[in-house]
């Protein structure tokens, strides 16, 4: 299981290795970490890393995935940012300029492409369905454009930001 942690500005990736217990591997930008954990209490942590202990508070944010993380000397805002936080925010980026290239932000599977290239489209119209997490979205254009290039096939799966249809 992979994901990244917004921590203040900073941006990580982290991953679960492996899990055995209160014994955890875990990435943290590809570095590799044994540690212990274990929740002392309710949003408490006692962690044990390379023979230093640190005690953690999780304090829920704002979101389900956003925290306030209290150590001993310092505080940090801390959002969780998986693959359904990224398709939530990508889904409200709604405003402002069409871009030339339709993506989706997660992987999916090409469900429908309804126009073919050098078909005129009007604002508005959906130009591909992809289904990803149990769930059909429709990417759409927002000013009249043509169809340039359809990358994809229906059917096809489709990685996190892989371009899909290119317009003009």
């Amino acid at each position: 299981m992979s994901f990244e942690i917004k921590i203040n500005d900073r941006i990580a990736n982290i991953e679960l290795l492996s899990h055995d217990g209160s014994n955890y591997q875990i990435a943290i930008d590809n570095k590799i970490y044994e540690i212990d954990a274990e929740e002392v209490e309710q949003g408490v942590y006692s962690i044990l890393l390379e023979n230093k202990s640190f005690n953690v508070e999780l304090v829920h944010g704002k979101s389900s995935k956003a925290y306030t993380v209290n150590t001993l000397y310092e505080t940090f805002d801390v959002e969780i940012i998986d693959a359904e936080t990224k398709y939530l925010k990508n889904r409200k980026k709604d405003d402002g300029e069409d871009t030339n290239v339709i993506t989706s932000p997660m992987p999916g599977k090409v469900v429908k492409i309804l126009f073919k290239e050098g078909d005129a489209v009007k604002a508005g119209d959906t130009v591909i369905v992809v289904s990803a997490m149990k769930m059909e979205s429709e990417y759409k254009v927002k000013q009249d454009r043509i169809i340039k290039r359809i990358l994809v096939k229906e059917g096809d799966t489709v990685s996190g930001d892989q371009p899909m249809v290119i317009i003009e």
